[in-house]
């Protein structure tokens, strides 16, 4: 008896569908066994490493990499491990294709159809059973026990767990279940896709520093550090209605790019009239009608810059601290002169919720729509096997967002 290719692949498909787990999910092809994966072993010391996939349950999504973001948080494990994380595959800035899903998915967390073919980001996973889960189920960001996908050991289901579950690979698995979150962005292009993450903290931010009542069409409102956040909310805030943003950097080169972001004056403290804390606060002062802005996002994590942000600000104005998602030290403040007698308005900005990423999509359309450039803030793209430069050119300031491209 002939049997057609056609016919010999329907078999071999039925006799996968008959074989239990992991073998309930739907794919276009053959669905890959193994995943090529920067796996950090120790400090400053990534290596491309071949690692089994496991086999996807029937919740679960398996992703074909297209790119991912180098976080900061990314630069830390890496230089030194405060996490203790080591061994891991990082990156949390991710975007790809679905290749293949179990036979349970059928949508994204917000409800949208989800088919192999999509595309697809990350966001947090939450616990559910902490107070903040809960108390607070809008605010899973304050979860106690959250996690990211590229900065957490995924032990679920067997003492290997998922190890493929970071976006610095060329196949990453979101294994399903309470908390994991996930969105269908087929909407966006590859570098919004891999800013989505990063937008989606300043998004965060904003609607923090929108509770306030401080943020409008008339703020004057000033964003200390312009590294990858501080640029972003710039462009966050831009694409919001605020008409008069101040940027304040030591790089004029950043400087540029964030009045091309949308900043109406820059402020550099390497400049000769610029280079103290008077100075600058008088120039502030001179541009905010000689008493100070209205609102200041603290992007940077520098002690001693959070410690200045406080000068900047008029009496009944406001701040957001987001500069600080990691442990970078602390600073000396007068609590009378800088928050009693201002009487200023004070908000933390920690990560985001799921319920943040839809609003951030629409932000980014509205980007499109207003023609910030937010997506040329992607500088330098590395392939998998040269993450450890990608690392080395961030840590050196030089560009602006680093990215990882899958080549293949």
């Amino acid at each position: 008896m002939d049997i057609t290719a056609s016919q010999i692949e329907s078999i071999v498909r039925s006799v996968i569908s008959s074989m239990g787990t992991g073998a309930t999910a739907k794919a276009q092809g053959p669905i890959p066994t193994t995943a090529n994966v920067a796996m950090l072993v120790g400090q400053k010391k990534i290596e491309v490493q071949k690692i089994p996939i496991p086999a996807l349950g029937d919740n679960d999504i398996l992703v074909k990499v297209e790119g991912a973001g180098v976080c900061g948080t990314d630069v830390h494990e890496w230089k030194a491990d405060p996490f203790g994380l080591i061994p891991v595959i990082l990156g949390h800035e991710g975007t790809g294709e679905v290749v293949a899903v179990g036979k349970n998915v059928t949508s994204d967390t917000a409800g949208k159809p989800l088919r192999v073919g999509d595309k697809i980001v990350t966001s947090v996973l939450s616990c559910g059973d902490c107070y903040a889960c809960r108390m607070v189920p809008g605010r899973t960001n304050l979860c106690d026990n959250q996690g990211v996908f590229g900065l957490i050991g995924d032990k679920r289901g067997t003492a290997e767990g998922n190890r493929v579950n970071g976006w610095f690979a060329d196949y990453m698995v979101i294994k399903g279940g309470h908390g994991v979150t996930y969105f269908q962005v087929n909407e966006l292009n590859l570098k919004q896709r891999m800013i989505l993450e990063l937008a989606c903290v300043c998004v965060h931010a904003l609607e923090r520093g929108q509770k306030t009542g401080l943020l409008n069409f008339g703020s004057k409102v000033l964003v200390q550090g312009c590294g990858p956040v501080g640029l972003v909310m710039i462009t966050v805030l831009r694409a919001a209605g605020i008409n008069h943003i101040i940027a304040v950097d030591g790089n004029e080169d950043r400087l540029k790019v964030a009045q091309r972001m949308g900043a109406k004056t820059t402020i550099c403290f390497r400049r000769p009239d610029e280079d103290t804390l008077d100075k600058r606060v008088a120039k502030v002062k001179a541009i905010a009608n000689n008493v100070g802005v209205d609102f200041a996002f603290q992007c940077t994590g520098a002690p001693i810059a959070a410690a200045d942000i406080y000068s900047y600000i008029r009496r009944g104005g406001g701040m957001c601290e987001m500069g600080f998602f990691v442990n970078n030290g602390e600073y000396q403040v007068n609590p009378h002169f800088a928050m009693c007698n201002k009487e200023i308005d004070i908000v933390g900005s920690w990560d985001y919720s799921a319920e943040d990423y839809p609003k951030t999509v629409a932000f980014l359309k509205q980007c499109q729509e207003m023609n910030i450039p937010i997506e040329e803030l992607i500088t330098h793209s590395f392939p998998l096997d040269k993450m450890n430069e990608a690392m080395e050119t961030n840590v050196a300031q030089k560009g602006i967002k680093i990215c990882y491209i899958n080549e293949n």
